[in-house]
C-alpha cells in the first residue's frame, strides 16, 4: 500500500526561484519562497486548532471513502478529499446482489461476474480510499493526544471509529492477507498480511479504544458512543461471537443514524452519481438465482422506480436504459438528490444483530418479535409471520438485514457469514448461473488484495492474497 499523509497534506514543500532579471527590488542572489495555499506544513498543525483541522480532514477522507463522490478533475478530487471512483461500499454491493453493472467498463464488469483481477483499478482506487482515510485518523489521534489532550474524548474516538471501521471493511470484503501499513516520522512501514479474522480482532481493539474514550452525555458523544457500538456488534458477529454482539448494541436507539453528509459542489452522494444521474449502476432484482429481490419487492425501505417511468421522471431520471444501453434500469430513489446524506450506521441494524443472537440462542419468538418491532417503525412494513424452519428463520433474518442495510457496504460480509458461519455452500448464496452480459458468473466470494500491495516487501508478488475462502 503506498502511505498517504492526511489533508491538508503534511508534507513540506520548499520551492526555490530564481530572480528574475531586470526587477530592481530584488537581488540576484536572493530565493523567494512561494507559499502554497493548499499545503499545511507539520509545524502548522502543532497546535489544538492544527489538530483539530487534521481531525476534520480525517473525516472529509472517511466520507469520500464511503459514500462521496467527486465529479472533478483527478487534482481537484485529490485536493478535496474526495473520492473520484465508486467506494467498496457500491463496489461490493456490485460484487454481491444489490447492483448491476450498467455500462462497458471491463473492471467494473469484473465485479459484477465476479471474476476479478488483482489488478481491478477501481477497487484499487477504493481500497487506496479506506487506507487514507484510515492513516489520516490515525495521525490525528496523535495530534489531538498532544497538542489537545483535555479536548473532547469523542473527537479521539470518532477516529479510533474510522480505523476500526476501515480494518472490518476490507476484512469483510477481501480475502486473507490483507495488509494495514502505517506512516512513523514520515517514513512507510509496511504491514504485514493478516487473515481476516486478525484484521477483525485488530478492528475490536480500536472500537473498544474508541468506546473508552467516550465519557459524556452530549449529542457529539452519543452519536459516536452509539456508531461504535453499532460498529463493535458488526465486528463480533464477523467473530461469530453472536451473544456478545448483542451486548455490544445494547440500549442503542432503534431511531439511531450516523450520516455522511453531501454537496452538489464539492461532494456529490455517489449513489445519486452512478446510478440516478450516470446510469452505471442499476438496482438488481433476483441476480444469478440467489439474489434478493430488491428492484421489484415494493420494500419502502429500498424505494425504487423504473427509469423512464412517472415516478422516476418526478427526481430527473428520464432515460430507460443503462449507460451500456440495455434494460431495465432500475434506480433507487431513498437518495433521489446530488446532495442527500447516507446513515452509514441505523439503530436497526443493533436490532437485527439482537435479532441475529436470539436465533442462535434457538429463540426464534424473541427474535420474531426483535423483528418486527423494528419493521413497526416504518410506515407501509407488515409485521412478519414464524418462517416454520431453523434455515428459513436464518433466510427471512438475512433478508431483514439486506433490506435495512442496503448501500451500507455490509452485504458481502453477509454472504461470506453464510458460508463460513452457518454452512451454506457459496453456490446457494453469491449470484450463479448465466450473467446478465453474457457467459457466467465465476466463483468469487472474496475480493482479492489489490496488485499495488506487491510494493510491500512483506507481500509475495506472485500472490497478494494467502488465500480467496470465504
Amino acid at each position: 500500500m503506498t502511505a498517504y499523509m492526511t489533508w491538508p497534506r503534511l508534507t513540506r514543500i520548499a520551492t526555490l526561484a530564481t530572480l528574475a532579471l531586470g526587477v530592481a527590488s530584488c537581488q540576484p542572489s536572493e530565493i523567494l519562497d512561494i507559499t502554497d495555499p493548499d499545503i499545511v506544513n507539520p509545524g502548522d498543525v502543532q497546535s489544538p486548532a492544527g489538530a483539530n483541522a487534521v481531525r476534520l480532514g480525517a473525516l472529509s477522507r472517511f466520507n469520500g471513502a464511503t459514500t462521496g463522490f467527486c465529479a472533478g478533475t483527478a487534482a481537484t478530487c485529490n485536493a478535496s478529499s474526495t473520492n473520484s471512483t465508486e467506494s467498496i461500499l457500491m463496489l461490493g454491493g456490485l460484487f454481491a446482489d444489490e447492483w448491476n453493472n450498467g455500462d462497458s467498463f471491463i473492471a467494473r464488469q469484473e465485479v459484477d461476474q465476479r471474476v476479478i483481477t488483482p489488478q481491478n483499478n477501481f477497487l484499487t482506487d477504493a481500497n487506496r480510499a479506506l487506507h487514507r482515510a484510515r492513516l489520516s485518523a490515525e495521525q490525528a489521534i496523535g495530534l489531538l493526544t498532544e497538542f489537545n489532550p483535555t479536548g473532547p474524548g469523542w473527537q479521539v474516538a470518532e477516529m479510533l471509529f474510522v480505523q476500526a471501521y476501515v480494518e472490518n471493511i476490507l476484512a469483510e470484503h477481501l480475502c486473507n492477507g490483507l495488509t494495514f501499513s502505517t506512516v512513523v516520522d514520515g517514513i512507510e512501514q509496511y504491514g504485514t498480511p493478516l487473515t481476516v479474522t486478525a484484521a477483525f480482532q485488530q478492528a475490536l481493539t480500536h472500537a473498544d479504544a474508541g468506546l473508552a474514550k467516550v465519557t459524556g452525555t452530549t449529542a457529539a458523544d452519543l452519536r459516536v458512543k452509539y456508531a461504535l457500538q453499532i460498529l463493535r456488534g458488526r465486528i463480533l458477529l464477523n467473530l461469530n461471537r453472536p451473544a456478545d454482539a448483542a451486548t455490544a448494541v445494547a440500549g442503542v436507539p432503534t431511531s439511531f443514524k450516523y450520516d455522511m453528509l453531501h454537496s452538489a459542489t464539492t461532494n456529490s452522494n455517489a449513489f445519486w452519481s452512478f446510478n440516478n444521474l450516470n446510469r452505471r449502476y442499476s438496482v438488481s432484482t433476483g441476480e444469478g438465482t440467489n439474489g434478493i429481490n430488491f428492484a421489484t419487492a415494493n420494500d419502502p425501505r429500498v424505494p425504487v422506480c423504473m427509469g423512464g417511468d412517472a415516478a422516476c421522471r418526478a427526481i430527473g431520471v428520464t432515460r430507460s436504459d443503462r449507460d451500456d444501453l440495455t434494460r431495465p434500469f432500475y434506480v433507487q430513489t431513498m437518495w433521489a438528490v446530488v446532495d442527500a446524506p447516507v446513515s452509514i450506521f441505523i439503530g436497526a441494524e443493533a436490532r437485527m444483530i439482537e435479532a441475529e443472537a436470539q436465533l442462535r440462542a434457538g429463540n426464534s419468538a424473541g427474535a420474531l418479535a426483535t423483528i418486527n418491532a423494528a419493521r413497526a417503525t416504518v410506515t407501509g412494513l407488515a409485521p412478519l409471520t414464524d418462517a416454520g424452519t431453523a434455515d428459513a428463520r436464518i433466510d427471512q433474518l438475512f433478508r431483514e438485514r439486506a433490506f435495512w442495510l442496503f448501500g451500507k457496504g455490509t452485504r458481502v460480509g453477509d454472504l461470506r457469514r453464510l458460508v463460513r458461519q452457518y454452512t451454506r455452500p457459496a453456490a446457494s448464496v453469491f449470484p450463479v448461473g448465466a450473467w446478465h452480459k453474457g457467459g457466467n458468473y465465476g466463483g468469487d466470494t472474496t475480493i482479492p488484495v489489490p496488485l499495488a500491495e506487491s510494493n510491500n516487501p512483506n507481500v509475495p508478488s506472485a500472490n497478494t492474497c494467502t488465500d480467496r475462502n470465504s
